[in-house]
């Protein structure tokens, strides 16, 4: 499973097209927030942890898409209008944050 089509059909929504056919939209909000990056999300190295502070949701351009690039044929690298593109965001990833009707649905029901 790949995204073949990355649009950006609004200033805060994002439409990906998958190889089975699958249309989904996505927020910038819940893409941003999502980041995968140890900055975003944290880590642990040699049993130390580290996590990271609580974001500034007000940052100027923390949820502005500036760009897209694909990563292999595995994920997208997203550039956000506050300078962030550290995180890369793996196909099941992505398509876990899908917020199209059928996958809201989907999820209410797991």
């Amino acid at each position: 499973m790949h995204v073949t089509r990355v649009k950006q059909t609004s200033p805060a929504e994002l439409a990906l097209t998958w190889d089975d056919g699958h249309e989904g939209r996505t927020t910038l909000r819940v893409l941003r927030d999502a980041c995968p990056c140890a900055g975003c999300q944290g880590e642990t190295v040699l049993f130390r942890s580290s996590v990271p502070e609580v974001p500034d949701i007000n940052t100027p351009g923390r949820y502005e898409l500036r760009g897209a690039q694909a990563v292999g044929n595995y994920a997208l690298q997203f550039t956000w209008g506050d300078g962030h593109t550290e995180g890369i965001y793996i196909w099941d990833l992505l398509r876990s944050l899908c917020e199209c009707p059928a996958c809201l649905t989907r999820k209410g029901s797991q």
